[in-house]
Parts: structure tokens; C-alpha cells; sequence
């Protein structure tokens, strides 16, 4: 009877156990972390240093403050205020490499007024903005802690003046447009007219480099008809050129001012366009005095007609 008992107990205690097994639930091992860290904190046996609860106040309400100016836009208002308030508003501007640039559009373009901060500033949105100025090539901009920020440009240089229609331009050897001539310490320039005279004008120039003296003459380049050019001098004398064999063109009105000076008579223009032959345009004082020494000559030769 007791070993039938003790078997029947054993039996039953098997059971239950792993009934009792069965029933418990294993959680993850995250939230068994949780599960412990929040017993012990209830418990006790977790010390939470004083002041704690205030500073996560005020850590939440700065956090809340932030993500209220972000979303707002303020944030960079207030960083320029906090920072140029303990004292890094900028207050010495240094530029250099600027020959045809204002500092003063300087200072408006990057919105220096006394109270900009050199830790909020952005340098490259500085440095793109520099860059949309007419004369400035390239620019750099450098802060130099704490109240100073280096400006240093390399502008573009002027090669000749363009006239298309009636505006006049400042151009770049490459034909760029810089900026419109406002200024008469450019009138030395060469004057390039007419359509695409800008970008035909540093070639066309260096072919005039064997010709010193004559290219020392030369007021304005015409382009016609986007082909060839024209030269005015200095007296008023126009030269048209061939579209081709200019050099061919400029020997041969070499050789005529060094025969008969023919720059220096009164005439109005010289026209090499043609291989074979040299045509030249009297001026207006020229042709009439002409006209009357003709109209003279076949008055004399119809007298003398007349008499025989």
C-alpha cells in the first residue's frame, strides 16, 4: 500500500511540475532588463541622486525649446544673438585682391552690421555669395577667432570694351561679359563692335601683334557680319579687311604707306578685301575738290577744242 502511494505521489508530483512549467511564461530578454531594472527602482535598491527630476525638466524644455525654433526657423536668429552677445559679433573685416570691388558691397553682400556672429556665420554660403559679384573670379573667406573674418579675392581682368547696340561692356581675353563700362579709366581699352566681335576679338588681336604701328592706330575693330573686320584709325581712315589672308592684306598696305603714304592723304577709306586689287575711298572734301579739277580739265579741253 505505502509503495503504491509513493508511486502514485511520485507520479503526481512530476505532473504538477511540469504543468506548473508549462503555465510560466518566458519573457524577452529586453523586457525581462526592464522588468528587473523597474523592481529594483520601486524596491529601493537603485539610489537616484537629488536634483535629478530638475534637470530632466530642464533638459526637456530646452529639448522642446530647440525643435520649437528649428521648426519655427529661429534657430540661427538666436545662435547669431547667444554667440555674438558673448563676444564673437564681428568686428574687423580684412579683404584683399580687390581692385574693382567695394568693400562696402562687400559688407552689404555678406550682411556684416556689427552684430553678426563669426561662429554663426556660414563661410560657404559667404565664400558662393562673393562669387556672384560682376569682377570677383574666385573667393575665400577665413575666420580668424574671435571678432575677425579675412576676405581674399582674385577678380577677373578686363581685355576690351564691347559695344552691342548701344551698351558697352567690359570683357574678359575669353569674350566673358564682366560688367557694364561705367567707369572712363577703361577708355584706353580696345573697342570691339558689332555681333560677335566679343568672342572673335582676342584672336583678331593677336593677329595684329606683327603690325605695332598700325594696331597703335586703331580706335575701333568692327565685326561685319560676324565674317571679317573693319579697322577705324586714329584719322578717321577705315580699313576693311579680307575674311581671309590678312596678313597677306596688311603687307600690301605696308607697302603703300611706305610708298605714298596713303594713310595720310585725304581719304575716307582703304579696301583690301580683294586679292588683285586696292580700292580707296576719297573723303567727301577729297571728291569734290576732285570733281572740280575734272569738271575744270574738260572745260579747258572743250576751249581749246573749240579754238582750233
Amino acid at each position: 500500500m505505502f509503495a503504491l502511494n509513493g508511486k502514485m505521489s511520485g507520479r503526481s508530483s512530476r505532473e504538477g511540475s511540469v504543468s506548473h512549467a508549462e503555465d510560466r511564461r518566458v519573457l524577452p530578454r529586453p523586457l525581462r532588463r526592464i522588468v528587473r531594472f523597474t523592481v529594483s527602482l520601486a524596491s529601493g535598491r537603485i539610489h537616484i541622486p537629488r536634483h535629478v527630476g530638475t534637470a530632466s525638466t530642464f533638459v526637456f524644455l530646452g529639448v522642446v525649446g530647440l525643435y520649437g525654433m528649428s521648426v519655427g526657423g529661429h534657430t540661427e536668429v538666436v545662435a547669431q544673438s547667444v554667440t555674438a552677445s558673448a563676444g564673437f559679433a564681428i568686428e574687423d573685416v580684412r579683404v584683399s585682391g580687390n581692385d574693382q570691388t567695394s568693400e562696402i558691397d562687400i559688407l552689404q553682400l555678406l550682411g556684416l552690421d556689427g552684430t553678426t556672429s563669426l561662429v554663426a556665420l556660414d563661410i560657404e554660403a559667404a565664400r558662393k555669395k562673393l562669387a556672384e559679384l560682376p569682377w570677383v573670379e574666385y573667393a575665400e573667406v577665413r575666420k580668424v577667432y574671435p571678432k575677425t573674418i579675412e576676405v581674399m579675392l582674385k577678380e577677373r581682368q578686363a581685355f576690351g570694351i564691347w559695344q552691342h547696340g548701344t551698351e558697352l561692356s567690359l570683357i574678359e581675353r575669353d569674350g566673358k561679359v564682366i560688367a557694364p563700362l561705367r567707369d572712363s579709366k577703361f577708355a584706353t581699352l580696345p573697342l570691339f563692335v558689332g555681333r560677335d566681335a566679343e568672342t572673335a576679338a582676342s584672336a583678331f588681336e593677336q593677329e595684329l601683334a606683327g603690325w605695332p604701328e598700325l594696331k597703335s592706330r586703331v580706335r575701333a575693330y568692327v565685326r561685319v557680319a560676324g565674317r571679317r573686320w573693319d579697322l577705324h584709325l586714329d584719322n578717321g581712315v577705315v580699313l576693311k579687311l579680307p575674311e581671309r589672308n590678312i596678313h597677306k592684306a596688311l603687307a600690301v598696305l605696308s607697302r603703300l604707306e611706305a610708298e605714298q603714304g596713303i594713310l595720310e592723304r585725304d581719304v575716307a577709306a582703304v579696301d583690301l578685301r580683294l586679292d588683285d586689287r586696292t580700292a580707296v575711298q576719297l573723303s567727301d572734301g577729297a571728291f569734290e575738290r576732285r570733281k572740280e579739277a575734272l569738271d575744270a580739265r574738260t572745260k579747258a579741253l572743250k576751249k581749246a577744242g573749240a579754238q582750233s
